[in-house]
């Protein structure tokens, strides 16, 4: 059954981007530098109106930003310096931000490359310029257990994942599903950019709500790939009005679109009863450089079935 065609706003925004986008670390991110060796510009993950402080080793002498009037806040103070890119920066967008120290060591600079990320940001960065403390291995080491018992965590679920039923078994286990069943909604009216090469051709949105206020959301899309060059997905977020994005996300495999064809793509989320009420935004990336990105803007999912 569906829902009223009104209750789904989609606005489409095919954005370009210069280069992949990076992998981004979670938690806190430590960059090393040795003094007499050179170094690869790293690439810290950012996004809009979230804030990333940069930590150093050592005192710092000034700063110098790339386009710094892009950026809301600008601190510096003594070893740490935080940013707050504004709006006026986009997805793919890189800015160079180079960082003096102080005490006249090498390296005395050190330059990283802020990368606009679609969905997610590195919100702290530690730098060393020198030979880490024995406090400072003993952290790395911490971490690196917890790294390790956070694998051992995501194997094991996947391992329960295996051994679990398929079909409705899997959505009625664990209470993703209940009464209410499962609500669908075929999109339509999707607006096309001028110009725009990989598009929607259609799809339908998927809601299910368990008895206890779980459940999930899923998009499947139908992309058209109208330009002259293959257009291969990567990666996929659903993003709240907050631009924080959904857990337990899952994209079907993605295949390279060859031009002139087309290819359809599900994309899954967790979201319970509150949360799926929400406007959410859905975006896809490709793997190769200077390509589109989609994204789908104010998309709504079913709230409830037609009488």
């Amino acid at each position: 059954m569906f829902a009223s065609p009104s209750t789904l706003l989609l606005g489409l925004t095919l954005l370009a981007e210069p280069s992949p986008v990076p992998a981004c670390e979670t938690g806190t991110r430590r960059i090393e530098l040795d003094a007499d060796a050179s170094h690869e510009t790293p690439e810290v993950c950012i996004r809009p109106e979230l804030a990333i402080n940069l930590f150093f080793d050592t005192t710092l002498a000034r700063v110098e930003i790339e386009g710094r009037e892009r950026f809301r806040r600008v601190m510096v103070t003594d070893d740490t310096l935080t940013l707050v890119a504004s709006e006026a920066l986009h997805d793919g967008a890189r800015v160079p931000v180079t960082v003096f120290f102080q005490d006249g060591n090498a390296p005395a600079t050190i330059t990283l490359l802020l990368v606009v990320h679609p969905s997610q940001a590195e919100r702290q960065v530690e730098v060393f310029r020198h030979a880490r403390t024995l406090a400072s291995y003993r952290q790395g080491e911490s971490q690196a257990r917890a790294e390790a018992q956070q694998c051992q965590e995501e194997k094991a679920r996947m391992q329960s994942e295996c051994g679990e039923p398929i079909g409705l078994m899997r959505l009625i286990t664990p209470g993703w599903i209940g009464t209410q069943g499962v609500f669908a909604q075929e999109l339509k009216g999707i607006p096309e950019r001028p110009g725009a090469l990989i598009i929607p051709r259609k799809g339908v949105g998927y809601r299910a709500i368990g008895d206890q206020g779980q459940g999930r959301v899923a998009l499947k899309l139908d992309l058209l790939n109208r330009g002259t060059r293959t257009w291969t997905p990567a990666g996929a977020a659903l993003l709240d009005e907050k631009q924080v994005p959904l857990p337990g996300l899952r994209m079907s495999h993605p295949e390279p679109i060859h031009p002139g064809k087309s290819f359809g793509l599900i994309v899954e989320a967790e979201a319970g009863e509150r949360e799926a009420q929400r406007p959410f935004t859905l975006k896809v990336w490709a793997e190769e450089a200077d390509a589109e990105t989609v994204v789908l803007e104010n998309l709504h999912f079913p709230s409830s079935p037609m009488p």
